[in-house]
């Protein structure tokens, strides 16, 4: 069965902040020696990742 796609909608600083708390995870797991490889491709993933604007309205 294919894994269903998933979409996130994120501000500039809620991406920001993800991009930094993955970073800082990729550094304490090199530290630990652990492999990386998953991170990286979901850094540059959302690094290169199309930005939209939505519009959202709240009832």
């Amino acid at each position: 069965m294919k894994n269903p796609k998933c979409h996130v909608y994120l501000t500039n600083e809620e991406r920001s902040e993800v991009l930094k708390s993955l970073i800082d995870l990729k550094n304490s797991m090199m530290e630990q020696g652990r492999y990386t490889d998953l991170l990286d491709e979901v850094i540059v993933k959302l690094s290169y990742a199309r930005k939209k604007n939505i519009k959202v309205i709240y009832n």
